[in-house]
């Protein structure tokens, strides 16, 4: 009887711990300070966005093009249109409309856009390149009309490997 009050104690001691720990990193997550970042082209992207903003009780901040897209800009399949072009060329940084002027205070940055060519638009790195994400977590997701995010993630881990990335998803809902 003592030995089976001892394993009891002692079962009871490990699981009131398991939950303390549990709590703790549950509390650790919730006090990160997130912010979702998104460009969208056709409204697809934003509303992903704003499901994820949601879900990670996170702000919104939105990559606005100097000039927007149009439908012919968007259209893949002419080599002439401006998203074509710009896909091109990797070194094109398509102008933004403002900046997100307290991006410090987050610890926690998701970027979403929808995947252009197997990766992200250029104005995303537009984006990147504008802000000092040191220090942050960020996370990628994606839409797509039929790839998947891991080639634009990588490729934007490639292309900043001075930052700490997290996860990556891709939210065709």
């Amino acid at each position: 009887m003592k030995q089976l009050t001892l394993i009891l104690a002692a079962l009871l001691t490990l699981s009131l711990g398991a939950c303390a720990q549990n709590k703790q990193q549950k509390e650790n997550k919730e006090m990160k300070k997130t912010l979702v970042v998104y460009f969208s082209a056709t409204g697809t992207t934003k509303a992903a966005a704003q499901r994820l903003a949601k879900e990670h009780n996170a702000d919104l901040f939105e990559i606005v093009p100097e000039q927007p897209y149009t439908s012919a800009d968007l259209d893949w399949r002419d080599k002439t249109s401006r998203s074509t072009i710009e896909m091109q060329d990797k070194s094109s940084r398509p102008a933004i409309k403002g900046r997100c002027k307290n991006i410090a205070e987050y610890d926690v940055v998701w970027i979403g856009f929808p995947v252009w060519w197997y990766t992200a638009p250029t104005i995303v790195n537009t984006f990147i390149e504008a802000h000092d994400l040191s220090g942050k977590t960020i996370n990628v997701f994606a839409t797509s009309g039929g790839s998947g995010v891991s080639g634009s993630y990588n490729d934007l881990k490639k292309a900043y490997p001075q930052y700490t990335w997290g996860e990556s998803r891709l939210m065709n809902d």
